[in-house]
Order: C-alpha cells, then structure tokens, then sequence
C-alpha cells in the first residue's frame, strides 16, 4: 500500500491542493484523507476514483492510482485494431477523408501520426513524415520543422507553450518536457516575444516546394471516451489562412 499514499501525495501537489482543498472538493473528512496520505487508511475503489475525478487525472492515470491501492483498472486500453474500436475507426476515416482538399491527421498523446489523409501525406510527406512517426522526435532535429515552416521562430514558441500546458494538465509527460527542452535550446526561439498584431489565430506558413500555404488547425477529441488512448487523441484538422493557400488547395484537388 506504500504507492498509493506516494501517488495520492504527489498527484494532489502537481495539482496544487492542500490536504483540506482535496478533501473539501471530494467531500471527505481532511482527517481521513490525511490518513489515506500516510498509508494508515485503506481506501476504498469509489474513493479511489473519487479522487482521481477531483484532481482531474487522465484515465491512465485514474488506472495507475487504482493499481497502486491494489484494484483493478477501471478504463480498458484497446488497439486501434480491435473489434470495439470499429465505430470509432469509422469516424477518423470520415472525418479526415472529407476534410479533403485540406490536410487533416489524427495524433495520440505523444504526438505520433495515428492516421492522416492524402493531402496530409503530401504536406508532410515533404521532410518524411508518414503514419507512425512522432512529430515529438522530430523536434530533436531543428532542420526539419524550420525546413518545413517559414515562421518557425513564431510557430516554434507558440508549439513550446502547448506542449508544456499539455504536460502540466497530465501530471508531466517525460516525452511533451524533452520536446520543450529541445525546442528551447534553440536561442531564438527562447527569446521569442508574441507580438499583438490584431489577428484573429496565429497561422503556420508551410513550404510545399516553391509553393507557399499559410494554415490554421482546430483540433477535436472524442467526447465521453473510455478507452485509455482514445481520451488523449486529437484530431487535427488544417484550413487554409489566406485566399493563396485557398486557392492551391482548390488547384491541388482539381489536378
């Protein structure tokens, strides 16, 4: 029972309770949670998930702090493949096949290419990415993205912030703090200062050879996911910023 009280600890620190916030959100006695703490109260499975819906934990997590009290996991993990994941295979592939002329990809929590559609391949195919490469790996070259982005100074910091909200909000993720590490050895980037410059969304100005296509993403995730890799995985869809990039996409899709 000594990781369960270790865990407990370290997940309500990440998150920036004291004992008596926690216990007054999840409704328990500060006494009794201090003793959940200390290892000299058992809990139970229900608080357990309690409190890993408290702290807001992912629900990997939520599974590890029930492994660590000696339960049983309460989210299945399933491969993409399997016979449970039918439906929801059948809504990426719609989802990226019609967002056709436009690039459109599908990402899990370390940011690997699950899936992508064609004029996703095309773009990124450019400096080799394809399905099952970590965007995250690549960030450890500095050729490859500024290659590819013609703001990469700009893109790059604003990537750096995401990357670290999305490590902070999980409790740290080893993979997202290298990734930023990696993107702020680069002196420019660290020293980037966001301007205000009265724009609506900040676009990324990919190279495609001599072709220039300035895009934004919105990214969308499954609702009321349960299996453990679904509730972390992003769908990203890409739309043309500028009428120039519009209008390639449309010249794209005709040829």
């Amino acid at each position: 029972m000594h990781a369960f009280p270790t865990a407990l600890r370290q997940w309500r620190r990440t998150r920036r309770l004291s004992q008596l916030d926690l216990a007054t959100e999840a409704e328990v006695s500060p006494r009794h949670l201090a003793f959940l703490e200390t290892g000299r109260s058992r809990p139970s499975r229900g608080m357990v998930l309690r409190l890993a819906e408290v702290m807001g934990l992912p629900h990997g997590d939520q599974n590890g702090l029930l492994s660590a009290a000696g339960f049983a996991p309460q989210f299945p993990v399933l491969p993409l493949a399997a016979e449970e994941m039918a439906q929801v295979r059948a809504a990426m592939g719609w989802m990226i096949d019609r967002h056709a002329p436009y690039p459109a990809l599908i990402l899990d929590r370390l940011w690997r290419i699950v899936a992508m559609n064609p004029p996703a391949a095309r773009l990124f195919g450019a400096v080799g990415f394809v399905e099952g490469a970590s965007l995250l790996d690549a960030l450890s070259d500095a050729t490859v993205f500024s290659t590819l982005i013609e703001n990469w100074i700009e893109v790059g910091h604003h990537t750096a912030l995401r990357l670290r909200a999305e490590s902070a909000r999980a409790g740290g993720i080893d993979a997202l703090d290298r990734a930023v590490a990696a993107l702020m050895a680069n002196p420019e980037i660290a020293a980037h200062q966001p301007r205000a410059t009265g724009r609506a969304i900040l676009p990324t100005v990919y190279r495609l050879g001599d072709r220039r296509l300035a895009m934004f993403s919105t990214y969308a995730q499954f609702g009321a996911a349960e299996e453990v890799a679904l509730s972390d995985m992003k769908i990203e869809l890409m739309f043309p910023a500028d009428a120039e990039a519009e209008a390639e996409f449309a010249r794209l899709a005709e040829g």
